[in-house]
């Protein structure tokens, strides 16, 4: 009871004040009888309140829900619900001992509960990292009507969350692919040149069908205009390669690199998936780490998210030569490699084009890094001094050797795509789409 019992500084104040008649008194003694009143009405009160405030042994209860798994870089919800058993309105303070990857010292709510009513208390959390986060106690402190002693109520709420890669972001590109209504997030409506050579199906000619597709003998059967449905290859195999090299770790609003791609992968083999094609993963570093064959049976989105929440790097260099050496050995089909990377330099680049060159022999390799937002600023703006214009001098010829890598890819007949982080998904899923429609695959 002792480490629950706190005196509230309104009881320090009025001690205070009596301290200060005290000492006036040794000049003039008539007041000290106001003193001890003072004080003698202060522990009554303290008394009382101590009596109020300790009157029932639950008279908090509280319990906090959340998931067993947070989405990163996503506002995640966590509910608390607070129950007021006293018979009197309690002001409380509520510190919830958050994870400690968010680094929230100063975490404090403050709630004033009726009398035997419930509150509830919401709030958000973002995480930037994937792995485990462990919520701990829930800690509150309830003051006494007279507002002179607070009580602290601990209630074990332990309780072990995992970060996932962007699941929200997934679900959301989801109902979209399924409603068919993907430009909503930006993902361009693409013309189709042709149709690929997958029948589905013999229709009535509706208004806007191509008048190429007509079927004569259907329509001399029917005496009425039928048309050859046609839709996209199906059953096509796509992986995504994520590099967790070194320069997979560079930071961009809070979230590596890699981070971004483990998204972007997660959302566009989803999307892959709801049009009937087979999606894997394949991460690799120094050695391959993770394969995970293509397919498009139901649990498959379950273990690529499995696969992708425990990606961890080690800061080494990536063996591209090794890369192609499994895929050439493991991949017999021709399919669609999605790369994500990242290339600072174009010698970075030469350096591995060997490698590169052949995966693209055998499949269709799409090349995916990053723009550098940071130095790009740096170009755009104004500079007055000298070492500002020596800055943005550096900082555009950077800039400048990332559009020669796109041209080097492109003169080697690799597809690529230089973004943004923020702007990884939509564009990735744009390539992904326009590769479909143009029967690249």
């Amino acid at each position: 009871m002792i480490k629950s019992f706190f005196i509230n500084n309104i009881a320090y104040y009025i001690a205070g004040t009596a301290s200060v008649v005290f000492a006036i008194s040794f000049f003039q003694p008539v007041i000290f009888q106001i003193g001890v009143l003072i004080l003698l009405l202060l522990g009554i009160s303290i008394f009382v309140d101590v009596i109020l405030v300790y009157s029932k042994k639950s008279g908090i209860k509280a319990d906090r829900i959340v998931g067993d798994r947070f989405s990163i870089s996503d506002d995640n919800k966590v509910l608390i619900n607070l129950k007021n058993n006293f018979s009197f309105p309690v002001q409380v303070s509520i510190i919830d001992e958050i994870p400690v990857q968010f680094q929230g010292r100063k975490w404090i709510k403050r709630a004033k509960i009726k009398s035997e009513t419930q509150y509830e208390l919401n709030y958000t959390l973002k995480p930037l990292t994937r792995g485990e986060y462990v919520f701990d106690n829930i800690n509150i402190f309830a003051h006494g009507p007279l507002q002179l002693v607070k009580r602290r109520f601990i209630i074990n709420a332990r309780h072990i969350v995992k970060v996932y890669p962007s699941y929200i972001q997934m679900r959301r590109y989801q109902l979209l692919a399924v409603s068919n209504r993907l430009q909503e997030a930006g993902v361009k409506r693409i013309r189709k040149i042709g149709h690929s050579m997958e029948f589905e199906q013999i229709k009535e000619y509706v208004r806007g069908d191509d008048y190429r597709t007509i079927n004569w003998k259907a329509t001399a059967r029917k005496d009425a205009l039928m048309v050859n449905n046609y839709t996209d290859e199906r059953s096509q195999q796509i992986y995504c390669l994520i590099n967790k090299g070194r320069v997979m770790k560079m930071p961009f609003s809070g979230i590596s690199l890699l981070d971004y791609a483990i998204n972007a992968s997660l959302v566009l083999s989803n999307i892959a998936l709801v049009r009937q094609d087979k999606a894997g993963i394949i991460t690799f570093e120094k050695n391959l780490d993770t394969f995970l064959l293509a397919d498009k049976k139901p649990m498959q989105m379950n273990l690529i998210l499995e696969n992708l929440y425990r990606q961890k790097t080690d800061y080494l260099e990536a063996d591209f030569e090794k890369l192609f050496s499994v895929i050439r050995n493991r991949v017999t089909n021709r399919s669609l490699f999605i790369l994500f990377t990242n290339f600072e330099s174009l010698a970075s680049l030469q350096r591995e084009m060997s490698a590169l060159k052949k995966i693209a022999k055998y499949h269709l390799l799409l090349v995916v890094f990053f723009e550098n937002t940071e130095l790009k600023k740096l170009a755009e703006g104004k500079s007055t001094s000298v070492e500002g214009i020596y800055i943005k001098t550096i900082a555009e010829k950077f800039a400048y050797e990332k559009r020669l890598m796109v041209k080097e890819l492109h003169k080697n007949g690799i597809p690529s795509i230089l973004t943004t982080p923020e702007n990884l998904t939509v564009n990735t899923i744009n390539k992904y789409l326009e590769l479909k429609t143009r029967m690249s695959i």
